[in-house]
């Protein structure tokens, strides 16, 4: 077992919160390590550390932040293995999840090795007699991010290098269930050059995250979690003047039409749902099955995947699934489960037993039939391999299904029709669209980001939203007194004396 420490102004800290916390390996529900929480005090140390470096890394010109992300990249490839190693430990997914995750990440680090084009302003010469206006961008100061346990090294990879590219310095909060990644690659951008107190990265809970709320140094906070606590976040933030950007729950459906590709939309079904145990803000939880035919297709096609899927350890040979992260996840899990039967749902896949058969936090695959859009199964963020097969009638009442549901985070359609799929990508009331395509995630060039309760603030996360995010706005408006004017003179006059 290893005893984690924080990393403060480019030194490893022992936290001194009241509160250590135990790391599990939710594989075989043993502690793996250990960490000292992150108490106020150290978060203040974070902080000062974070304003002090600012002063200094708001001077660097954006080019060479770019070579620092260039050389991070780099060591991010070279360490991949390792990372995965570390991630999937603490977290349970598989290692090619973890790899890909990880690769997921490295894209934004990517998208900040050309920071100084995104950071190009607008110029307009003449909007007046001799007068010019144009547009500045610049660093807003001390940021912070909130980080979730289910992906301990994309999620922190989707805030700090933008922020830190575009000229700002950062606390990074990261989960207590998962923090050994995180950590690993905060000290990584150090070896590729990164200045001590530009990223500071602790680890703590509720006494952390409020010093993080209420500190007036901070200036902007990044959020992804669950939506009560996004609202938290949220309200608290913006009630001590602090941008704040909070990506929270979601309920992503799939429509499924009559003409779909069966083999196609199955295979997508399998990977979205069940993937990462379900563990994914963009998991794919609810298929909308458009007539029965179409329905009665799928629950044929889905029930020997879900039961066929190979639950087990990461490092086990074959495993497609891991377990969920914890005993109180697997028990919440549970719990929706039990509900969803007794509700009248029909369990048609029951990966109950896995809980019995295997040491640690595992569930198998779980498939509903003829859900309803009253129950708790349908209307929760179950965040587990649970999946629900609503049936309707026609593409119009799959629609209004979609759009009705508090979360608005992602959606995707399969269908052959490009009339249906074009309206679909016109209508759906989600931020992240999918035409046969699984699971919408926009590469790092585009920003993600839902709506209604599953995005708070506002702002999307990483591409351009992400450097608007972490930038001001400066317009200038200028006149220089021209040099040509009239009655005066730039030569010698005949006859005059030098």
């Amino acid at each position: 077992m290893t005893t984690l420490k924080h990393l403060i102004n480019g030194k490893k800290i022992t936290g001194t919160s009241a509160t250590k916390f135990n790391i599990y390996n939710p594989s075989t529900g043993k502690v793996v390590n250990q960490i000292q929480g992150a108490s106020a005090m150290d978060v203040c140390q974070a902080v000062d550390a974070a304003g002090l470096a600012f002063e200094s890394w708001r001077k660097v010109t954006p080019s060479k932040r770019a070579q620092i992300m260039f050389n991070y990249r780099d060591l991010l490839y070279k360490n991949l293995d390792e990372l995965a190693q570390l991630n999937s430990i603490e977290h349970g997914k598989t290692l090619a999840d973890s790899k890909g995750e990880v690769l997921r990440g490295i894209e934004v680090v990517e998208f900040c090795s050309a920071i100084s084009t995104h950071l190009k302003s607008d110029f307009t010469a003449d909007v007046s007699t001799n007068i010019d206006s144009y547009n500045l961008r610049q660093p807003i100061g001390v940021c912070a991010g909130i980080t979730p346990f289910n992906f301990p090294a994309m999620v922190p990879m989707w805030m700090y290098p933008v922020a830190i590219a575009c000229g700002n310095t950062f606390i990074l909060k990261l989960s207590e269930k998962v923090p050994s990644c995180g950590l690993r690659i905060s000290e990584l951008i150090h070896e590729a050059g990164l200045p001590k107190g530009v990223l500071n990265t602790i680890v703590g809970d509720k006494e952390a995250v409020d010093e993080i709320l209420t500190n007036p140094q901070i200036k902007a906070i990044s959020f992804v979690g669950s939506t009560p606590v996004g609202e938290y976040i949220y309200q608290q933030g913006s009630k001590h003047n602090k941008r704040v950007q909070a990506l929270c729950g979601a309920k992503n459906h799939m429509i499924v039409m009559p003409d779909a590709d069966l083999e196609q939309s199955t295979s997508a079904i399998i990977g979205a749902a069940y993937g990462s145990a379900g563990e994914r803000c963009m998991a794919i939880s609810v298929v909308v099955a458009v007539g029965k035919k179409t329905a009665d297709q799928l629950i044929e096609s889905l029930i020997p995947q879900v039961k066929a899927l190979k639950i087990g350890a990461y490092d086990e040979l074959g495993v497609e699934m891991g377990p969920v992260i914890s005993s109180q996840s697997q028990k919440n899990i549970l719990d929706y489960i039990k509900s969803g039967v007794d509700e009248g749902a029909s369990l048609v896949v029951d990966g109950r037993q896995a809980t019995k058969q295997k040491k640690g936090f595992f569930i198998g695959g779980c498939l509903f039939d003829h859900v309803k859009s009253g129950m708790s199964i349908y209307t929760d963020e179950i965040f587990g391999p649970v999946l629900c097969v609503v049936r309707v009638n026609n593409y119009i009442e799959a629609l209004k299904l979609v759009n009705e549901h508090k979360y608005g985070n992602g959606s995707t359609i399969f269908t052959r029709d490009g009339d249906t799929a074009r309206h679909f990508t016109n209508h759906v009331q989600v931020g992240m669209v999918g035409v046969n395509i699984p699971i919408p995630v926009p590469v790092a060039i585009h920003s993600f980001g839902g709506w209604k309760k599953s995005l708070i603030g506002g702002s999307a996360i990483h591409g351009m939203e992400g450097v608007r995010f972490y930038t001001q706005l400066k317009t200038v408006t200028s006149r220089w007194p021209s040099g040509i004017r009239k009655g005066t003179q730039f030569h010698f006059e005949s006859g005059k004396d030098v």
